[in-house]
């Protein structure tokens, strides 16, 4: 421990602690744009500057470690002026068009220079005129507005090993761009939307489509129908002031109504259909071989991009099983819409998700429209698009009586509900996989030792019938090579796998992380976020997804059995290799 003064209060602190992190102790604020506690320290914007009592040099807080006896100054009225030309110098290199801005209400930029009373920029504008490039079908850059912080190139090397975004050009000439200055949607982006959810200004974001929305809502000749992801519950509310976590779920079915929407579903009911589907390969591909083990989860779109890009020889062990996702929209317009005797080509399908990726999943591939009737999901939109509709539509969400939804694709089981974070999927495998083995349920539901935000977590399933199942759990792009080079090497060596299953999340901490939904998550929020998922799950009727009464119907009145033909056709796809740059 280091003992230690920040503006003349005394402090301890474990050693190493920068100077940045140790002021926070104390509820003092040091000023940052190019910090995240996401990610290593840089020192890139400078606002951080703090200087020691006694002596006119001045340091970066967040890379200055603390020192014993160390006495520091963070505001005196040299520092404030120098943080202040700090932003000028950043703001006469910015665009001014604010009201026009994704960002507007939420960047860190204009928070500060709001703070700092900034009404004038004693420099020439000097902008660039870079174009935007909107060929992502997922995230849009908008270079123009890049303030170099580093904090999207560092995410996208870093954090997730996609190497996707670098710098080009120096000073203010510099600017973000896609790797080799490709069109981001040309590059080996996996459109996780990591970059957008770090970035502290409008220089990325997610591509809105709330426009699309609105118009299919007040299209009478539609029939629109949507469908929340198990994160978005817990997340949506810090929209409206809410503390992470807080469990929105029944607020949210009714807001989606007062919006225009005529039928809720909940993309959990479609996660425990997930599990049917996915649990009963993995039985199969262990006890009659009939394919390669692990079996590695396949809900996650961008990690289904990326796995298609760098790990394509891993094909045949990925899962076949579609995201809940495209499951929901293939039985809303196969089979709800005809047992609601309605015209599914007047469906308009709508996802709400915690995740950019989504965007593009919904027209992946052909298997997308396997319902017959256009793309089984016609737009996905993400947290903050939905939190943007509720707000233009003037609902106070937070006041609205709880609704239910709509039923038979609405009910869902606690199993569904941790979908959306990292070890649920796992989780949740495991509570009715160990049915589908031994024919009998399992003691204790609460399967602890995959929960957490280690990046890797493994472990032993006993099923107490002479099956032992060795997992694995990865989430952050960055952190899923240990885990696939293991299999990869293995496979090579012809030894035994280390693993027979694998669940693989691209963003930390899984969907409650995701890069849709509000911004500044950290992983105290991810925590927090976490547990509301858990409670959702201890506080179900049916904690096991082969529980749900409505799955059971489903596959009575219309799949048949798990693993079917019919759910083959609706519920399941197919993979190939992509290169990292295409055309």
């Amino acid at each position: 421990m280091v003992n230690l003064k920040v503006n003349g209060i005394p402090l301890q602190v474990e050693e190493g602690t920068s100077i940045l992190n140790a002021a926070k102790k104390v509820n003092i604020k040091i000023p940052t744009l190019c910090y995240n506690p996401d990610l290593p320290p840089w020192a890139s914007c400078g606002l951080c500057i703090v200087r020691m009592e006694g002596s006119p040099k001045m340091v970066r807080a967040c890379t200055t470690p603390v020192s014993e006896n160390m006495s520091v100054i963070t505001h005196d009225s040299e520092i404030i002026a120098v943080r202040r030309t700090v932003m000028e110098l950043i703001l006469s290199n910015h665009p001014s068009d604010c009201l026009q801005c994704p960002r507007n209400g939420s960047c860190e930029l204009q928070t500060l220079a709001a703070e700092f009373g900034i009404r004038e920029v004693p420099y020439k504008k000097v902008l660039n005129g870079f174009p935007i490039d909107d060929s992502s079908p997922a995230i849009v850059l908008n270079p123009e507005k890049c303030i170099r912080c580093g904090r999207c190139v560092k995410v996208c090397q870093g954090m997730q090993n996609v190497w996707a975004l670098e710098f080009l050009g120096r000073g203010i000439k510099g600017r973000i761009a896609s790797a080799a200055d490709t069109p981001l949607g040309e590059s080996p982006c996996i459109k996780c939307g990591q970059c957008a959810a770090h970035c502290p200004v409008g220089a990325i974001y997610e591509r809105d489509d709330t426009v699309k929305v609105w118009a299919a809502l007040q299209n009478p000749d539609l029939h629109s129908v949507v469908q929340i992801a198990p994160a978005v519950r817990v997340a949506l509310a810090e929209e409206f002031g809410f503390k992470p976590g807080f469990v929105a779920t029944k607020k949210i079915y009714a807001a989606l109504r007062r919006l225009g929407f005529k039928t809720v579903f909940d993309t959990n009911f479609s996660a425990d259909l997930t599990i049917l589907e996915e649990g009963t390969e993995l039985v199969k591909r262990l006890t009659e071989k009939s394919g390669e083990i692990p079996l590695i989860t396949s809900c996650c779109p961008a990690w289904v991009d990326y796995m298609e890009k760098y790990y394509a020889d891993m094909i045949p062990n990925f899962s076949t099983a579609k995201s809940p996702q495209q499951m929901m929209g293939a039985m809303i317009k196969a089979y709800w819409a005809d047992k609601a005797g309605i015209n599914p080509d007047k469906v308009y399908s709508v996802s709400v998700m915690p995740c950019t990726a989504k965007k593009w999943e919904t027209q992946r591939n052909d298997d997308m429209q396997s319902a017959g009737h256009g793309y089984d999901v016609d737009i996905a939109i993400t947290t903050r698009e939905l939190a943007r509709m509720i707000k233009q539509a003037g609902i106070e969400i937070l006041s609205l009586p709880d609704e239910e939804a709509d039923s038979p694709l609405g009910p869902y089981t606690g199993a569904g509900t941790i979908f959306g974070v990292t070890g649920g999927v796992m989780e949740a495998a495991v509570r009715s996989a160990y049915f589908l083995v031994t024919k009998k349920e399992l003691g204790d539901v609460n399967f602890l030792p995959v929960r957490g935000l280690d990046g890797v977590k493994e472990a032993e399933v006993d099923f107490q019938n002479g099956t032992k199942i060795r997992i694995a759990v990865a989430h952050q792009m960055g952190n899923i090579a240990a885990v696939l080079d293991k299999i990869r090497a293995a496979k090579q060596a012809g030894k035994e796998t280390p693993y027979h299953f694998v669940e693989v999340m691209a963003c930390r901490g899984g969907c409650v992380g995701g890069g849709g939904q509000p911004y500044g998550c950290t992983d105290e929020i991810r925590s927090q976020r976490t547990t509301g998922l858990y409670q959702d799950d201890e506080q179900s009727s049916y904690r096991c997804s082969h529980h749900n009464p409505f799955i059971t119907q489903v596959y009575k009145e219309f799949l048949g059995e798990p693993n079917g033909h019919k759910a083959h056709e609706l519920l399941h796809t197919h993979y190939k290799p992509l290169p990292l740059y295409s055309k």
